[in-house]
């Protein structure tokens, strides 16, 4: 590993070791009574422990399931309906005024329709995933694609490229560091929803071992379930950010 990459591996790790250091402080100096605040120690162990248990890979796994199916509807719609009215008037002009008016609202505020709709299993929480991560999507590549020069087009008429090849040789290319820019929005806020989802109705997931483990007062129990998810994200944004570099990699800013 050259010393640029250890350099930014340990930069990244930093204010995780602080936060970690922090909340270890607060345990040890008695700021925090156990009962509210277990030491990080005892949650990772428990958490190792639980690794060991079927029930509990289970509840990943449903959680998982969830995640992915709602984040990757939302990247088709996404990009599709982006790509889309980035290039033809008449879309633009029927999607621009939906996003403005659905972008801003909170699509939980949806969920208890989307219950009655869907029932409690998978599909109501993957709805409510596709719906919140579908925007910051969208957006992104709307205004990758709106940004894209001219000239690169005209190039690629010149050269005689099809006019109905030029959305997918030169407007989505030229779109990919956006796209991806968006995907990776959309991917900390399908983490987020599932979880909240999960918390609110469910039998199974992440979300809802920590709402059992909280109305009978194992608060090491609680901590367990949020940190799984937070490190269930950042290797999904880690494998992302890994795509990234390797898609871009003819970008002169990758």
């Amino acid at each position: 590993m050259s010393t640029q990459r250890l350099t930014t591996v340990l930069m990244g790790a930093l204010p995780i070791l602080i936060v970690l250091a922090v909340w270890q402080a607060l345990c040890s100096f008695g700021t925090a009574p156990p009962s509210l605040l277990p030491p990080p120690g005892k949650v990772f162990l428990r958490l190792a422990q639980q690794l060991g248990n079927v029930g509990f890979l289970d509840d990943i796994l449903a959680t998982m399931i969830r995640l992915f199916a709602g984040f990757l509807i939302a990247v088709v719609l996404g990009v599709g309906i982006g790509l889309a009215a980035a290039v033809m008037p008449a879309i633009n002009a029927v999607v621009r005024p939906l996003v403005q008016v659905l972008a801003p609202l909170p699509k939980v505020a949806l969920y208890p329709a989307l219950i009655i709709l869907f029932g409690f299993d998978h599909a109501s929480k993957v709805t409510l995933v596709t719906l919140d991560a579908l925007f910051p999507i969208l957006l992104s590549t709307y205004y990758g694609a709106s940004m894209v020069e001219q000239k690169l087009v005209w190039s690629a008429l010149a050269a005689g490229t099809p006019r109905w090849q030029i959305l997918f040789k030169v407007i989505a290319p030229a779109a990919l560091p956006s796209i991806l820019t968006g995907c990776r929005i959309g991917l900390v806020i399908s983490c987020i929803v599932v979880f909240l989802a999960e918390m609110i109705s469910s039998t199974d997931g992440l979300g809802h071992l920590l709402v059992g483990a909280a109305r009978t007062f194992q608060t090491v129990d609680m901590f367990v379930p949020l940190i799984t998810i937070s490190l269930l994200g950042l290797m999904l944004n880690g494998l992302l950010f890994g795509l990234r570099k390797y898609l871009l990699r003819g970008f002169p800013e990758v």
